[in-house]
């Protein structure tokens, strides 16, 4: 690996060693507290609890795939909710009437065109930097909202519904059954744990150490002979596709897909997301997610002004943390190593 990589990736290859064996408990703890929630929370209602918990997971995801492009690829999307939604509607108009799909192929069909729509939107709006990129990937997902809103594809304004939620079935057996909601929750868990670990495979390889360098200093990485529009092309498809994996989820949880789901409000919602936890940071996109939907939540049961609410704390929180909620994580985790020692 050039020499190029190893001097602009320093914050990458600075969680080594130890630091990578904590990361990795961390994560393994988090996800054992998350895999026996629903066993504490499965009583007479409760049932809203674990589907907030689901959904909550289902925008981390979504928040994980633009965390890819915004912290470690420095391109800033103002239209990542265009494959999100563009996964949930393949899911409604390939989701059979008269009975449940098989979810399986129902996840490689959404999959497959949110990654068409981000290879072709990407191979387009990566020829323009900083300002003029960021506004042209807000166009095209307008684009893509004004397609599902204005015309007939998929009931218009009005969305769609899938009546029948697909099924599950591995070697004759259902794993899953969706129609439940703690099977759908660990569904969803699942799923969140195989974006974290591929994104982390991702950006542990040469191509992830290339994006990195490739933020940092693109003529630099240019100049060494790396292709930086390809690589750059790579990471929008590999992010529209998890993108995509989190619009598949949403279909399936709430069986209706309407064009708001493509508006860009939820591209600044993700973005909010990974700067509340901070960009740059796996477990600070996951932070902010939770944090996001669940003050978001809280919120709006005290005033319909909630919003009023929410921009206060993000903007309170930018101010005092400006490396993103994860900042007071690694802060604890720096006082204990200076303890012990």
């Amino acid at each position: 690996m050039p020499s190029d990589i190893n001097a602009l990736d320093r914050p990458l290859r600075a969680r080594g060693g130890s630091a990578h064996l904590l990361g990795g408990l961390g994560w393994l703890a988090a996800f054992a507290v998350l895999a026996v929630l629903p066993l504490l929370l499965n009583a007479d209602g409760q049932r809203f609890y674990i589907e907030l918990l689901s959904k909550v997971m289902i925008m981390a995801i979504f928040a994980l795939s633009l965390q890819l492009l915004i912290g470690y690829s420095g391109l800033v999307s103002l239209g990542h909710a265009a494959y999100f939604a563009m996964a949930a509607y393949a899911t409604a108009m390939m989701a059979p009437q008269a009975g449940p799909g098989n979810g399986w192929l129902l996840l490689l069909g959404a999959l497959g065109a949110a990654a068409l729509l981000a290879l072709v939107v990407g191979a387009l709006v990566l020829r323009t930097r900083g300002i003029y990129f960021i506004m042209v990937t807000l166009a095209f997902a307008q684009m893509v909202y004004f397609v599902f809103h204005d015309t007939k594809i998929a009931g218009g304004s009005d969305g769609t519904y899938i009546y029948f939620r697909p099924e599950f079935g591995l070697l004759g057996a259902r794993p899953f059954d969706v129609n439940d909601v703690t099977h759908f929750y660990w569904l969803v868990l699942a799923a969140l744990a195989l974006t974290v670990a591929g994104l982390a495979v991702v950006l542990r390889s040469r191509f992830g150490h290339a994006l990195v360098g490739i933020k940092h200093n693109e003529q630099r990485m240019r100049a060494a002979g790396y292709a930086t529009y390809r690589y750059q092309l790579g990471a929008f498809v590999v992010a529209g596709t998890f993108a995509g994996l989190a619009g598949y989820l949403y279909a399936i949880q709430y069986g209706f897909v309407n064009p708001e789901i493509a508006s860009w409000h939820q591209s600044g919602n993700a973005m909010l997301m990974v700067i509340l936890g901070g960009a740059g940071s796996l477990a600070g996109a996951v932070l902010g997610a939770f944090s996001f939907v669940l003050l978001a939540e809280w919120f709006s049961t005290l005033t319909k002004h909630w919003q009023l609410l929410m921009g206060g704390f993000v903007i309170v929180a930018v101010a005092l943390l400006p490396h993103g909620l994860v900042s007071l994580a690694r802060g604890v985790a720096r006082r204990r190593q200076g303890g012990s020692r």
